[in-house]
């Protein structure tokens, strides 16, 4: 998806070591909060943005909350399976075929992904009430999973179809933002510890890119072929 024609080894071999370092990363977390290692400063960092007094209370202004609340949604599973509907749609009403299934495939097993980690691993929640509604377990967290999965592949696609540089950093630019920021909200509202957004963010990155690299190469093989 983000790869071109000069150039193309080098990039390659960028994105398989960022890929290697998004994994370990993953692997590094995952092993630490099995072995309960990562309790402290994830509770540590949840009370430093809670009132004092009331940690159901996230710190700041009102508009804050609902502000976090707000952004929050945008990685939500209602918000995303709408934004991918009419993506796809678009995509397959244009002709890009290929791209609506790549998007469709890459975004559906990103989500089969999350939810079958958060099975094997099954940590508990934090144990902090009338912040937000939850109804799966804590590790990884879902939204930041799926929404680096979602935007990140979204942000590679428009990239590929931008004409000028500054249009792909605006594109992957953005795509970063919304995935940065739907994992912060996560932590401020108290929903998810820290450890379970950062696995999030990795495992949902590297699986966006991993998607993008199969796809680079079945075009070259398609190509090749031709």
């Amino acid at each position: 998806m983000i790869w071109h024609k000069s150039g193309g080894s080098t990039s390659s071999y960028v994105a398989g070591a960022a890929l290697a370092v998004l994994l370990a990363g993953f692997g590094a977390i995952a092993d630490e909060v099995s072995e309960g290692e990562t309790m402290k400063i994830d509770q540590a960092v949840l009370m430093a943005l809670r009132a004092p007094g009331d940690p159901a209370d996230p710190i700041g202004p009102a508009w804050l909350e609902e502000a976090a609340r707000d952004i929050t949604a945008l990685g939500s599973f209602s918000v995303l399976f709408i934004l991918i509907a009419v993506v796809v749609a678009h995509l397959f009403l244009i002709g890009r075929t290929r791209a609506a299934w790549f998007l469709t495939v890459s975004v559906i097993g990103g989500t089969l992904l999350s939810s079958g980690l958060k099975s094997l691993f099954d940590r508990p929640r934090p144990d902090l009430t009338g912040v937000a509604r939850v109804f799966t377990t804590s590790f990884p967290s879902g939204h930041a999973t799926v929404s680096a999965v979602v935007y990140l592949t979204l942000g590679a696609l428009l990239s590929e179809m931008a004409e000028s540089r500054s249009q792909k950093i605006l594109y992957l630019g953005s795509a970063v933002l919304l995935t940065v920021i739907v994992g912060l909200s996560r932590v401020y509202l108290g929903v998810h510890y820290p450890t379970d957004v950062l696995a999030g963010w990795s495992i949902g990155a590297g699986w966006a890119l991993a998607c993008a690299m199969l796809a680079h190469l079945y075009r070259q093989r398609t190509a090749a072929a031709a």
